[in-house]
């Protein structure tokens, strides 16, 4: 998943050249991880490239702000407009948006109070995280050994660059047993999420997704599905889920920004339903890709639309 660079990128109001977005190796960041981030995408639509809940995802990057006591001058809406302007001035149709704010440099000691702050915005293009087949026919999951975040360690409501240690562990002991992904369950058992991605499990005609109190991620596309259960009178809950819950579940699939809604083919090596993508699963991706490509009304004004440039392409 190499990068393709762009032209610009948003550094603490300005717009620099990609080349010059740069850290010095004593940026507190880089002993620490001690930086915040988002991940969105903004799809081309009918009407155009829009880009896909743009402040909820900048206000969840200020709250993670906020538990890591790491200021910045910017609010959501100043940080979705940056966001907007980073896509238009690169004549992005569609494209994945990383901001990241991060402690810089000046002071090695571990506390970071006085170091600066430096906010990002970049974009690039980006596909499907987990192939372009996944969406349609599933991956294969292994449960992980390693568990998420005890409660009180490390908080998971803060999208924060340290628990992403925890994420490639998750991840790569997948890839060596020859897993898309790992899932991890919480310190008490229980499922929480994948490396990168929150779950839902299908069970009766119902949804079933791990609470906040498991160790996860709020997830925006999560919220996301959860709306559109609501839209389409499926019934929805957060409840503790038990690993075995996993194999008996008709249907179980991944959301997140960069995997969208994946369902899973199975689980450990055992199938889940008829191992196959499940008919729950279908209808909330056939609304969610219709409401994100333009075909179906934007109800709930997720998009938030972005005028290019005239001649633009996907650079």
């Amino acid at each position: 998943m190499g990068m393709k660079p762009t032209e610009k990128i948003w550094h603490n109001g300005k717009l620099i050249r990609w080349e010059d977005a740069t850290i010095h190796v004593l940026s507190h960041v880089v002993s620490y991880a001690s930086a915040v981030f988002e991940g969105l995408r903004c799809y081309e639509t009918k009407n155009g490239p829009a880009i896909f809940r743009v402040r909820d995802h900048m206000q969840r990057m200020i709250n993670s702000g906020k538990v890591y006591r790491i200021n910045w001058p910017y609010t959501a809406e100043d940080l979705s407009n940056a966001a907007v302007e980073v896509v238009r001035v690169n004549k992005m149709t569609s494209c994945y948006i990383r901001p990241i704010a991060l402690r810089g440099y000046g002071d090695i000691g571990v506390g970071g109070l006085s170091v600066p702050t430096e906010v990002y915005i970049a974009c690039w293009e980006w596909g499907r995280y987990l192939g372009p087949e996944a969406i349609e026919n599933g991956v294969d999951v292994g449960v992980s050994s390693w568990n998420r975040m005890a409660p009180n360690t490390l908080p998971s409501m803060a999208k924060a660059a340290c628990n992403y240690m925890n994420s490639q562990l998750i991840h790569m002991e997948a890839a060596a047993n020859g897993f898309a992904e790992g899932i991890a369950l919480d310190t008490q058992g229980f499922v929480s999420e994948g490396s990168g991605e929150n779950i839902f499990v299908v069970m009766d005609g119902a949804l079933i997704t791990p609470p906040v109190g498991s160790s996860v991620l709020p997830g925006i596309t999560r919220s996301s599905v959860i709306k559109l259960c609501e839209d389409l009178h499926i019934p929805v809950r957060e409840q503790l889920v038990p690993r075995e819950m996993l194999y008996l579940a008709d249907e179980v699939f991944l959301t997140g920004t960069a995997a969208e809604i994946t369902p899973l083919r199975s689980v450990d090596r055992i199938m889940v339903g008829k191992g196959s993508r499940g008919p729950i699963t279908k209808i909330l991706q056939e609304e969610f890709f219709a409401i994100i490509s333009g075909s179906r009304p934007d109800r709930h004004n997720w998009l938030t639309p972005v005028s290019v440039p005239l001649g633009a392409g996907t650079r």
